[in-house]
């Protein structure tokens, strides 16, 4: 009897031992207050053949989702787009406000058409921070009907999620305390109807679903803000390239030379000088082409900022004359070589006697 109670007593302690591992895995991946928690969508995209919302979890919404997220995970865009619903109603009912669904909610399943498709909500095909009505042939919404390149249904939606905007997990009202029971407060950080459905579905986001949706970004282009201040700087950059070409058809001799010894000294020659300035003009317009932003106003900066820089010295060398001191002390300017051909033709000293020859007369001897 004692021995069937002893182990009665062991069995009891492995179980309390288990129940306690099992809490503490749950709980390390387990969030009970949502309070300091902030959400991020930041793109929809085809992950894996499905049209999934990609987003970030943020730990401290102070911080306004500039800091290191907790993770980027992906959930399906009905999951998402019906959390995000769900919380919409609950910040309406704290204010005291009905919410009325979209029609947008009635896409959330797989919906058949007036055709012989299928209707479900899913991910624009001409922006990634947009969602839309797809077109399916099967009634599970897993075959998309693509006709040239899209599958859209050209149905407008009436709602629409605020992709790249950081959203806190709760979202507190102004509410007068003797309004609201003692539970609400702590209900109101439990219960935060999108961030702890989206941490519950979460879906791995590995380097691959990070990287389609960098590219998605890239696709965007240049908008026209971006192309008026890109043809800005090329015209700028064109401008000052016929400058210094004029300036250099004007340069002296001496100047000329002087450049070519600076070139020579420097182990380098004219022609290299011009290859590597038609190189970077080749590897900004690579990069204006790919939709690189940042590296092509770098480059294009650096090529103005270069081009100006050469522009000013042509223009300094130029409007500078030689000067020596003369023999009282006073600055002399040295004149050209054509100035003192013309002031030897000037000189009727000289200009007299060019060109003739008169015998001496002589005495005569007697």
């Amino acid at each position: 009897m004692a021995r069937s109670r002893r182990m009665g007593d062991v069995v009891l302690s492995l179980l309390a031992v288990l129940m306690v591992a099992v809490s503490t895995v749950r709980g390390d991946d387990a969030i009970e207050y949502w309070t300091d928690y902030a959400i991020y969508p930041k793109r929809c995209i085809t992950y894996n053949g499905v049209d999934q919302i990609m987003y970030s979890m943020y730990e401290q919404s102070s911080n306004h989702c500039t800091d290191t997220p907790v993770g980027t995970y992906v959930a399906s865009v009905q999951q998402f787009v019906y959390a995000y619903l769900e919380q919409a109603a609950d910040n309406a009912a704290d204010a005291g406000e009905d919410f009325e669904y979209p029609d947008l909610s009635n896409y959330l399943g797989c919906t058949k058409s007036n055709y012989d498709y299928y209707l479900s909500l899913g991910c624009s095909d001409d922006d990634p921070t947009q969602l839309a009505v797809n077109l399916y042939t099967d009634d599970q919404c897993t075959q998309a009907s693509v006709v040239d390149g899209y599958d859209d249904a050209n149905i407008e939606l009436d709602y629409s999620i605020e992709f790249e905007k950081c959203t806190p997990c709760v979202v507190w009202m102004d509410r007068n305390d003797d309004a609201v029971d003692d539970q609400y407060y702590e209900n109101k950080q439990t219960n935060a109807p999108l961030c702890s459905s989206m941490w519950q579905y979460k879906g791995e986001c590995n380097g691959k679903c990070q990287m389609m949706g960098k590219e998605a970004a890239a696709r965007e282009g240049w908008n026209r803000a971006d192309k008026v201040l890109l043809t800005i700087l090329s015209l700028f950059g064109f401008g000052m390239l016929l400058g210094i070409i004029k300036k250099r058809s004007k340069m002296s001799n001496k100047d000329a030379l002087l450049e070519q010894a600076a070139i020579s000294a420097a182990g380098l020659q004219q022609s290299h000088i011009l290859g590597i300035f038609a190189l970077l003009i080749l590897v900004i317009t690579m990069f204006a082409l790919l939709g690189l932003k940042k590296i092509t106003w770098a480059l294009l900066l650096l090529l103005n900022i270069v081009l100006f820089s050469y522009l000013m010295k042509l223009t300094v060398d130029g409007s500078v004359k030689e000067t020596v001191i003369g023999p009282d002390g006073k600055i002399v300017e040295v004149k050209e070589d054509s100035d003192d051909e013309d002031d030897d033709e000037d000189d009727p000293n000289v200009s007299g006697r060019t060109g003739e020859y008169e015998n001496p007369d002589l005495p005569q001897i007697s």
